[in-house]
């Protein structure tokens, strides 16, 4: 099976047998395909690189499409989707070059501020390139946007056929579902599961109000990710048991046509290694079933992303 088939082959097209973790199978068969929606790239060697605020330090070095497919590519990972990490505008540019050099990159989400005056001169542009498959924004966006003019910007995104991740916390899932009840045609991907802390306990009610609000809306999705970070433990436990309770109620809102595998790598590491955040959610999803397990590693993806034949 060629690489640059992968994005247009359907669910059936996915062999995902029993029960056995994923990460295992992928050892074993080439047919098992997982496509990794959030992965985030560093380069501070560039000379437009911006720094890294929240460590405070550099990097001791890039980290590149190269150092993931050593790790991921084993596990059964046929491809990513780059995931903005930067506030600068011409690192749309720099993302949009590295996923070009490489086909293992399935597309690219950017940033933009929707508040901006050139906002939708710069949507256009970039989506130009048939990799840019949309923008993340943060939760502030949307909150401090909705009496504004964010919900007539972001109609662009639909009619240029992106999608639009949104980033926050246990809170934010209310105003996205405020969101997409004004954008019904708009994909809006939730990241980090709004980033729950995670403590092997029943979620907040609070929460879950809020994701079962957006959960309300069939154009609202959730990409599973970071999960061994919200634990904030090092290292994260690789027990699914400790996660179920947040993986049911994401499963009972959502179902299997709208969570979505993202491992938020490099971050990650700061909890736990690749192949774990990987055999958590195989572990979980390949529980569901096969057709369950190819929608949430591959075809919801599809679904969310409009990804396209490289």
């Amino acid at each position: 099976m060629q690489r640059r088939d992968f994005l247009l082959i359907g669910i059936g097209g996915i062999v995902i047998s029993g029960t056995v973790p994923l990460a295992l199978m992928a050892r074993e068969s080439p047919k098992i395909q997982v496509l990794d929606t959030h992965i985030h790239f560093f380069d501070e060697t560039r000379p437009t690189a911006p720094p890294r605020l929240k460590e405070g330090k550099p990097l001791p070095r890039p980290i590149l499409p190269d150092d993931l497919k050593k790790i991921a590519q084993p596990l059964g990972v046929v491809g990513a989707i780059i995931i903005e990490a930067s506030p600068l505008l011409e690192d749309n540019q720099w993302w949009l070059d590295l996923a070009a050099k490489d086909a293992f990159i399935a597309g690219v989400v950017g940033r933009l501020d929707p508040a901006a005056d050139d906002f939708e001169k710069n949507l256009r542009r970039f989506a130009g390139n048939p990799l840019f498959r949309g923008i993340r924004i943060s939760h502030n966006d949307v909150k401090t946007g909705l009496n504004g003019t964010l919900v007539d910007r972001l109609k662009l995104m639909v009619e240029l056929d992106l999608a639009l991740e949104v980033n926050g916390g246990p809170d934010m899932p209310a105003d996205v579902a405020i969101l997409a009840a004004k954008l019904p045609k708009l994909r809006i991907a939730i990241n980090h599961a709004a980033n729950l802390r995670i403590d092997g306990k029943e979620p907040p009610r609070k929460w879950r109000e809020g994701m079962e609000a957006a959960a309300n809306h069939p154009n609202v999705y959730c990409k599973v990710s970071a999960l061994v970070e919200q634990t904030g433990q090092k290292p994260a436990p690789r027990d699914v048991a400790y996660y179920r309770p947040v993986l049911d109620t994401l499963w009972t809102l959502f179902g299997e046509d709208r969570l979505i595998f993202g491992s938020n790598w490099p971050i990650s590491n700061g909890g736990a290694p690749y192949e774990t955040v990987l055999g958590i959610v195989s572990d979980y999803f390949t529980e569901k079933g096969e057709k369950a397990a190819a929608r949430f590693f591959l075809g919801n993806a599809q679904a969310v992303y409009g990804l396209r034949k490289r």
